[in-house]
């Protein structure tokens, strides 16, 4: 299964969108690489230092203003129009899709393969590579959602 797609059907699952929020908003982790980190089951922390290196400049330049300005986007400004508003936050929010998917094919690209790590080994390890580590039952979460 492509790796896209994966991830769109992991993100459906229960309890996974939540948990992704949770570790985005509330410890400042990045969605797109830990749940690259599970599909590739990464635990090389070379690979795991290049992908948050190339994640934190994505995510710099593209990924947080779109996720920004959806989310100003959400809230009425009159005297603009809702609908027109709501149609705007629409095409905003399918960029800011399109660039996590650039991110994640570029993160595949990087990993030329799966490297044997259980769920919650290969999350630890990618937020471990973001910077400050997430709280482990934050992850633990996460990976008993992705299970």
């Amino acid at each position: 299964m492509a790796i896209w797609q994966w991830m769109i059907e992991a993100y459906a699952r229960a309890g996974v969108a939540d948990a992704c929020e949770s570790l985005q908003d509330v410890h400042g982790q990045n969605p797109p690489l830990l749940l690259w980190a599970v599909w590739a089951e990464a635990a090389d922390p070379d690979l795991l230092q290049r992908a948050a290196a190339v994640t934190h400049r994505w995510d710099d330049l593209a990924i947080r203003p779109l996720r920004q300005l959806r989310r100003n986007l959400k809230a009425p400004v009159p005297p603009i129009d809702d609908d027109a508003r709501e149609s705007l936050r629409g095409e905003v929010k399918a960029l800011e899709l399109n660039a996590e998917r650039l991110l994640i094919e570029t993160l595949h690209d990087l990993s030329k393969g799966q490297g044997g790590a259980h769920a919650l080994d290969a999350l630890e390890a990618a937020s471990t590579a973001w910077g400050k580590p997430a709280p482990p039952d934050a992850l633990a979460a996460l990976a008993a959602a992705l299970s």
